[in-house]
């Protein structure tokens, strides 16, 4: 497998590899190869991977000799991406009786230029696989160009665009609880949904990525990708068979049927100030002119026969109060209560958190005890992954851990397909092309806030709120 020595690579897919390892997922003799422009030997690699493993590995059999095992996998070679150096030297560490993933974590417009040596000199097999971090695209236009690009030299079933959140224990259980369940796939429709919530709330700024979140915007950052995959699996058919493309056809009928979102249907927030002396959002990217939001709320509608008349509302943002990733289901209430008016009203929700603390948490309404009369209260039914299925003093299996083996497996299932990425950004395109056509400005919000307060308009008009943000 050939991966690059950066960020992604020192935080996740090192460590992932490594805990793979320590799981004895990857056999003897395998060979992971670091690939990059800078100067560096094996030696200075392998020190750069043992570090990154102690600090980002959750100390996963670090002293018991694994680690040492493991760092002799590892290798590393130079190439020029647009030039030839490099490139004979990597040839040579592969073996031919291996499974060759090449995984590109670099610019998109490298992967041109990566495809095409690795075609020239004899690297790729019909058994080899090719794995591509987001961005995917900037808009529709650039999104076709990379999946052409990609086309000319793989087949699509050899590309993996990666999207960790799939990765995540508890989006698979969605698949589990709706289509493995009587009890919710029969109430999985508008007849019994009220409304759909799917929270992604970081309470971190942009950070070190200020140059480029600045020209994409948690519209494209996020809402394109992540909450549209989210969405995807909420709200899709069952498929006929649990395989990659019957799922993957599935998904992409509920972006088709994504209806477009108007203006009063969509805000824009960007962060300011925190109490905590940290710098807002124009400041962190260096742009006091900036109008790139780093917030979106949104109301999105699926026509068709499950969902006509259930909305879906979607919101995303940084240096918000919480992290905190929810899909929160909410049904509709009673249509008649026969405990009168004085128990109030009660109403079922069905939450998976996807981070942190994964689980599922359904909201029912039971008596509360005591000799008071009937009083209704609402208790939740907790199952937090951690708590009901993990071993005892081990971290739950990071996303890129099953992502990487799917890979290796040749399983897509979890992986995005080009004309689903395309049918994305058809939807998002025309909600990006309306606010520069209107010289929309993001409404400002407070650090450490839920948002913009025209956020909750989306939903008033509705009579409805949004649940709190809450770790």
């Amino acid at each position: 497998m050939g991966i690059t020595p950066g960020d992604l690579a020192r935080r996740k897919i090192l460590p992932s590899l490594f805990k793979r390892y320590c799981s004895r997922q990857i056999p003897e003799g395998s060979a992971i190869i670091g690939v990059a422009r800078g100067e560096m030997d094996n030696a200075g690699y392998r020190q750069m991977a043992a570090e990154a493993i102690r600090e980002f590995a959750g100390g996963r059999h670090c002293d018991d000799g694994t680690l040492d095992t493991f760092l002799d996998l590892l290798h590393y070679q130079l190439v020029d991406a647009r030039g030839e150096r490099g490139w004979t030297e990597l040839k040579s560490l592969l073996t031919d009786d291996h499974v060759r993933s090449f995984y590109f974590s670099v610019a998109p417009g490298l992967f041109g230029d990566l495809a095409e040596r690795l075609h020239l000199h004899g690297m790729t097999t019909p058994e080899c696989r090719v794995v591509v971090e987001k961005p995917f695209g900037h808009d529709l236009e650039t999104a076709r160009a990379l999946n052409q690009t990609l086309a000319a030299h793989f087949e699509e079933n050899q590309i993996y665009r990666i999207d960790h959140y799939l990765g995540k224990e508890t989006v698979q259980n969605l698949m589990a609880i709706r289509f493995g369940n009587l009890l919710f796939e029969p109430l999985w429709n508008s007849q019994y949904v009220d409304h759909i919530q799917i929270t992604v709330a970081e309470s971190v700024g942009v950070g070190g990525r200020g140059g480029y979140y600045d020209t994409a915007g948690a519209m494209r950052d996020m809402v394109q990708n992540h909450l549209m995959q989210l969405l995807c699996l909420i709200a899709m058919e069952p498929p006929a068979r649990f395989d990659p493309d019957a799922v993957r056809d599935e998904k992409l009928k509920v972006i088709r049927a994504l209806q477009p979102v108007a203006p009063h249907h969509i805000v824009r927030g960007q962060y300011g100030p925190g109490e905590d002396d940290t710098p807002d959002y124009r400041t962190a990217v260096d742009n006091p002119r900036s109008t790139t939001e780093s917030y979106v709320a949104l109301k999105a509608e699926v026509e068709n026969w499950r969902w006509a008349g259930t909305p879906f509302y979607l919101r995303t943002g940084k240096r918000l109060k919480a992290r905190s990733s929810v899909i929160n289901v909410v049904f509709k209430n009673l249509p008649h209560s026969i405990f009168g008016e004085e128990a109030g009203s009660h109403t079922n929700i069905l939450s998976i958190r996807l981070q942190p603390n994964e689980g599922i948490t359904l909201r029912v309404t039971i008596k509360e005890p005591g000799p008071g009369g009937m009083r209704l209260i609402d208790v939740p039914l907790d199952m937090t992954f951690a708590d009901a299925l993990g071993p005892d003093g081990e971290d739950p299996p990071d996303a890129y851990e099953r992502l990487i083996m799917d890979v290796m497996r040749g399983n897509q299932t979890l992986f995005m397909r080009g004309d689903e990425v395309e049918a994305a950004w058809a939807w998002t395109d025309p909600i990006i092309a309306n606010w520069e056509a209107r010289g929309d400005v993001p409404k400002p919000y407070e650090s450490g806030s839920a948002g913009p307060g025209h956020a909750e308009q989306i939903l008033a008009r509705d009579k409805r709120v949004w649940i709190g943000i809450a770790p």
